[in-house]
């Protein structure tokens, strides 16, 4: 039987090709360059009329744009709807075969092109002025064949593009991106979005789950905890410190206050301590009688902060209500496992 030819590792040549960090470091300082020019020649009033337009529409605020301007205007779209701002992608060639019908008069589309020729926005601008949007075209050109058919036109100033053919569209689209970012931002500061409306638009994520997340939301409930009293024997409450999942044993009263913790730490140190010893004392003589305490109404984010604060860092809070009363265990194991 004939065995297979060898395979060759496509990423590793006899020549390999090389880029030192003198060039790549030249590039990165000319795309500086080109951005800077953009800065420096922005019309602020053009960005600011525009701005002023999204900021009081009554509808949807619709996004497009072809091939990259099209990703830019996807992105940008997505930003503003994470802000509680009605907006939305409309692609150019679906919108000629039916899509267009989403659009009202009350609507405004923003339309992303670096030539402004596009022959795709071309043909959807005319269709989407009968409906009664009002169009801003976005673009590079200073004269283009859509500017005829918008209601505004926004000049992004491009010096060149970082591509050595001037070809790639690689800083008119960062331009766009840092344009289109920038304004959404102007617009989330204008409307006055606080981080709670925020946090609301982004649960599943870590920063909603910052801003939303209470110590009640992700704590270990009052059945599940790891009790004990102090008069009790340490040697009797190894099951519990070992299996509660906690590390720790909560030191009570008959009214359930919190009079103490003691950790899987401490039973470390007292059997250094009091070697044989230990089998007479009680939880109540060795517990940690000042343990960092919260609320069940502080914020997630704060428990950790808590627990991550000198002296030293702790594994765990004790949950205690208004009326003092010990009603669950926050730990960093929950924390982390929520997401937090």
């Amino acid at each position: 039987m004939g065995s297979l030819p060898a395979q060759s590792n496509p990423i590793i040549h006899e020549e390999q090709q090389k880029l030192n960090e003198s060039t790549l470091l030249n590039l990165f300082k000319s795309q500086q360059t080109y951005l800077n020019y953009f800065f420096q020649h922005l019309d602020l009033s053009q960005t600011l009329k525009f701005t002023q337009i999204l900021l009081n529409s009554k509808g949807t605020i619709f996004f497009t744009g072809v091939g990259k301007s099209g990703f830019v205007a996807q992105k940008i779209s997505q930003t503003l709807i994470s802000l509680g701002i009605r907006a939305g992608f409309l692609a150019p060639v679906d919108a000629l075969h039916g899509d267009i019908g989403i659009l009202t008069r009350n609507d405004v589309v923003v339309l992303f092109s670096k030539s402004g020729n596009s022959e795709e926005l071309i043909r959807l601008a005319p269709c989407a002025k009968a409906k009664g949007a009002y169009l801003v075209g976005i673009t590079s050109s200073l004269s283009n064949n859509l500017m005829g058919f918008c209601d505004l036109n926004v000049h992004l100033p491009l010096e060149r593009e970082l591509c050595p053919f001037d070809l790639a569209p690689v800083t008119s689209t960062a331009i766009q991106m840092v344009f289109g970012d920038t304004v959404a931002i102007a617009l989330m500061s204008a409307r006055n979005l606080t981080k709670e409306a925020y946090a609301a638009n982004h649960p599943a994520g870590k920063i909603g789950k910052s801003l939303i997340f209470k110590v009640k939301d992700v704590m270990k409930k009052q059945e599940e905890l790891p009790v004990c009293k102090e008069g009790d024997l340490i040697m009797d409450q190894l099951v519990g410190l070992t299996t509660g999942g906690c590390g720790c044993l909560l030191v009570i009263d008959d009214n359930y206050h919190l009079i103490g913790t003691f950790t899987d730490g401490d039973l470390r140190r007292t059997l250094k301590s009091s070697g044989e010893g230990i089998f007479k004392l009680t939880v109540g003589e060795m517990c940690n009688r000042h343990p960092r305490i919260i609320g069940p109404d502080a914020m997630a984010v704060e428990a950790m902060q808590k627990m991550e604060s000198p002296p030293s860092p702790v594994q765990f809070l004790p949950v205690i209500n208004d009326q003092d009363i010990l009603i669950g265990i926050i730990t960093l194991h929950g924390l982390v496992s929520a997401g937090l």
